[in-house]
C-alpha cells in the first residue's frame, strides 16, 4: 500500500498554494480548488509529478493484479466474483446447469457511478465515437508488464469484432467523464449461441473491459460489468461466456497461446521472443525458414459463393467439441468472409470443385513502446482450422508460408480445438501467457484444451 500512500500524498502536496498548506475537510480535497475535471486535475500537476504517480500506479496496479494461476487463485479474495452467480475457486464442479435457475429481478435504472462520471451507450457507426473507442483501447486495453507492447485496434477490426448479426447497441456499454465527455470506460457483450456439451444456449460473449490508467484504482470495473449485466438481463439472456488470462472463479477451460516465429530477427530485437542458449541469430533464422511457395492444389480464398459449403463444414467439424459455437450463414459470411486488414479465410477446392478444407485467420498489430527501431509487429492468429483432404501440417506449413510472404512477423495459436497437431511439428514455441474461459450464471466440469473451439477475437502476448 505504501504506492497509493504516495499516490495520495503527492496529489494533496501539489495542490497547496506555493507551499502553504491549507486545512481542508475529508473528501474535498480538490473542492473550490483548480479544475473539478478529474484528468484536468492530474494534467495541471508539473510534469515530474504526473510521472511519479503514474509509476505509483503502475507498480500498485502489477503488485495487486489478479491471480495468473491456480496457486494464487487459492489464496486470492475476490470481493466482487464471491457476490456472482458462477462456481467458487475450489469447488468441485460435476453437474451441468444453472447457477441460478431463476431469472433475476432487473433494475430499471442504471448503476451508481462516481459523481464526476456518466454511462454512455456508444454508436459505432458515428466515426468520432468509434475513434474515441479505438484511442481508448489502444492507449489503455492490455499492455505488457514492462510495457514493450500495446495493441493496436482499427475501426475496421472493432466493427467486426463488435457488431455481428443481432448486435445491439445498448450493450456497447461506456462511461465518459461528466465535464470534459472524455470516454474513460468500456465494455461490450455480442449475442452468441454457444454448445456446451449437449446443450445449446442463447447467451452473450463479453469483450474489451477496458478502464483508463489513471482511474484504476476507482474500482470502476466491477460496476461496468454490473451494468452490462443489467443490460443483458432486459433481453431476457442470463449466460454468458467470457476469458481472460486471469485466474477468476472458475475457469471451465485453461489454455496456451504458442507462437510460431516468421521474422526471428524482428521478433529478437523486439524482445517479442529471445535466443536460448547456444542458439545464434543466423541459426535462428535458419530454423525458422520456411519453403517459398505452398504446395496444396486448389488453395484460395473463400469466396460469397463458398459460404454454404463453410457452415456445413464447421457445422459437422463443431460437433466433436465441448465448448462451441453454433454458426449461421450469416454469422459465416460476417466472422469468415476476408476483409483486407481484418480476417483471412482460405479454402481447399478439390479438382471435383467442392471445398474439402478451410483455414481462418485474423490480423492483429501491435505497437512497440520506445523501441528506437521498430514501430510494431504484425500478428495473425487462427481461428478455425478444418483439415479433411488435405495433411494437417502441409495445410497449415502453406498458411504460414502465405502469412510469411504477406510481411506478418508472428503466427500465433491457442493449444484448442486440433492445433496440438502441428504446434511442436511446425516449430512453435509455447508462450508465456494463459487463457482462461469462463461461463457465467453456469456451471460444468472442466474441460481439457483440445475440446474447446470458441475462440474471443482478443489476443494477449
Amino acid at each position: 500500500m505504501a504506492e497509493q500512500k504516495n499516490l495520495e500524498k503527492s496529489l494533496e502536496e501539489d495542490r497547496g498554494d506555493e507551499g502553504k498548506k491549507t486545512k481542508k475537510h475529508k473528501g474535498q480535497t480538490w473542492a473550490k480548488e483548480g479544475p473539478q475535471d478529474p484528468f484536468e486535475m492530474l494534467d495541471s500537476l508539473s510534469e515530474e509529478k504526473q510521472q511519479e504517480i503514474q509509476k505509483a500506479l503502475h507498480l500498485f496496479s502489477f503488485g495487486h493484479g489478479p491471480p495468473k494461476n491456480l496457486q494464487e487463485a487459492r489464496r486470492h479474495t475476490y470481493r466482487f466474483w464471491d457476490t456472482q452467480p458462477v462456481p467458487k475457486i475450489d469447488e468441485k464442479v460435476t453437474s451441468h446447469g444453472p447457477v441460478e435457475s431463476e431469472m433475476p429481478s432487473v433494475r430499471e435504472e442504471p448503476f451508481s457511478l462516481p459523481q464526476e462520471f456518466i454511462w454512455d451507450t456508444l454508436n459505432l457507426n458515428n466515426q468520432e465515437q468509434l475513434r474515441e473507442l479505438c484511442d481508448l483501447l489502444n492507449e489503455n486495453y492490455t499492455e505488457e508488464d514492462d510495457n514493450t507492447f500495446c495493441l493496436h485496434y482499427s475501426p475496421q477490426f472493432l466493427l467486426w469484432a463488435l457488431c455481428p448479426p443481432g448486435w445491439q447497441s445498448q450493450w456497447h456499454c461506456g462511461v465518459r467523464v461528466k465535464s470534459s465527455q472524455k470516454l474513460v470506460g468500456f465494455i461490450s457483450a455480442i449475442p452468441a449461441t454457444i454448445k456446451v456439451l449437449d446443450i445449446e444456449l442463447k447467451m452473450v460473449e463479453v469483450n474489451f473491459l477496458c478502464v483508463h490508467k489513471k482511474l484504476r484504482s476507482k474500482r470502476v470495473a466491477p460496476v461496468l460489468i454490473r451494468e452490462l449485466t443489467r443490460r443483458v438481463h432486459q433481453q431476457g439472456i442470463s449466460q454468458a461466456i467470457y476469458s481472460t488470462s486471469a485466474v477468476l472463479p472458475k475457469p471451465v477451460a485453461s489454455c496456451r497461446y504458442w507462437h510460431r516465429s516468421l521474422n526471428p530477427r524482428k521478433l529478437i530485437e523486439l524482445n517479442f521472443s529471445s535466443l536460448t542458449r547456444n542458439m545464434t541469430l543466423q541459426r535462428a533464422i535458419k530454423l525458422n525458414r520456411l519453403p517459398e511457395t505452398t504446395k496444396t492444389t486448389g488453395l484460395r480464398p473463400m469466396t460469397v459463393q463458398d459460404m454454404p459449403v463453410v457452415q456445413a463444414l464447421l457445422r459437422e467439424h463443431l460437433k466433436a467439441f465441448h465448448l462451441s459455437p453454433s454458426l449461421t450463414l450469416e454469422d459465416v459470411e460476417h466472422w469468415l468472409l476476408p476483409q483486407d486488414g481484418v480476417i483471412d479465410t482460405y479454402v481447399v477446392e478439390s479438382m471435383a470443385e467442392t471445398i474439402t478444407d478451410m483455414v481462418s485467420f485474423y490480423t492483429l498489430p501491435s505497437s512497440a513502446l520506445n523501441h528506437l527501431v521498430h514501430k510494431g509487429l504484425k500478428a495473425a492468429c487462427v481461428l478455425y482450422c478444418i483439415s479433411k483432404a488435405t495433411p494437417l501440417l502441409q495445410l497449415m506449413e502453406d498458411i504460414l508460408i502465405i502469412c510469411k510472404a504477406r510481411r506478418f512477423d508472428v503466427f500465433s495459436a491457442l493449444d484448442v480445438m486440433d492445433n496440438k497437431a502441428f504446434l511442436e511439428p511446425l516449430k512453435f514455441r509455447m508462450g508465456d501467457v494463459h487463457k482462461q474461459y469462463y461461463l457465467y450464471n453456469w456451471r460444468c466440469p472442466e474441460m481439457a484444451s483440445d475440446k474447446v473451439i470458441k475462440q474471443s477475437v482478443v489476443y494477449i502476448y
